[in-house]
């Protein structure tokens, strides 16, 4: 299944089910979960399959697949080369930072680079997205966890984040990350570890890996987290992203306005944003 949540011609928040064509307005049915993070918590996902009514996908507004996490943590420095462009150690545990939902938009949206700064880049990530809590999770029942993937864009502000050793300022501006277009479960993605990322800009490829790539893998990602806090249902983990970002490019590669910015996953889709700049 495809699970988005966008919002209606009236201006309300819904959830549903989609084939990438069609969506069905799940969040419609009489009893339905409030959003689409009650319903990953109620674990009713295959009552619901394809309910509510239904009209095309082109004529809404999506947001961010789980528009309010109760956490959003990214993980930085998760790819050799990643980690080789930036001269930093190879990590021997995760490097987690947080993110706010204000901080993230939906597919199709527009990404805003921040009047403080021109420095504006793209990192494009494979998000996971937890379906069933729990604490002290082993690696080997993580994948149990999982509700399903998604693609995300940690943008970023390097100057903000560079200003002290937490990366926090950077990557926390309005609006600067995307996340979507939608949750797919693992049913329908196969082998999460048999696909490819790619970040295009403007249509030119700028990073492009294997997930396989992967230092630290999604079951130790979800154990060592889950050993600090408990996991619950509609929580984000970005799994960090590869080599190629705009930072360390030669030239340097920043995002301006009238960009594109494209996150594909096979197996998942395709996430795309425009830019902006903020409105003074």
């Amino acid at each position: 299944m495809r699970l988005v949540s966008f919002l209606r011609d009236d201006g309300s928040a819904s959830w549903g089910i989609t084939d990438g064509i069609v969506i069905h307005d799940t969040g419609a049915v009489p009893g339905a979960p409030a959003d689409l993070a009650a319903a990953l918590a109620g674990g009713d996902m295959a009552r619901l399959r394809a309910s509510g009514p239904g009209f095309a996908l082109a004529g809404v507004r999506l947001l961010p697949p789980i528009p309010a996490p109760g956490k959003i943590l990214c993980i930085g420095l998760n790819y050799l080369p990643h980690i080789l462009e930036t001269g930093r150690a190879k990590p021997e545990k995760p490097s987690i930072f947080t993110r706010y939902p204000e901080s993230l938009v939906g597919h199709g949206s527009l990404l805003v680079r921040p009047a403080a700064s021109t420095r504006f880049d793209y990192e494009g990530e494979l998000a996971v997205v937890i379906g069933k809590p729990g604490r002290h999770i082993a690696p080997a029942d993580a994948w149990e966890h999982i509700a399903g993937y998604a693609c995300f864009n940690d943008g970023s502000i390097r100057d903000y984040q560079n200003h002290t050793t937490q990366f926090w300022p950077g990557k926390n501006f309005e609006r600067s990350g995307a996340f979507g277009p939608w949750i797919v479960t693992p049913d329908e993605v196969g082998d999460i570890m048999a696909q490819t990322l790619t970040t295009r800009i403007n249509g030119n490829v700028e990073q492009h890996t294997p997930i396989s790539d992967l230092a630290i893998g999604i079951p130790e990602l979800i154990a060592y987290a889950s050993t600090v806090a408990t996991l619950r249902p509609g929580d984000v983990i970005a799994t960090g992203t590869p080599g190629g970002v705009g930072n360390h490019r030669k030239p340097q590669l920043f995002l301006e306005p009238g960009m594109t910015v494209e996150v594909e996953i096979t197996g998942i889709g395709t996430l795309a944003n425009g830019v902006i700049d903020e409105d003074p």
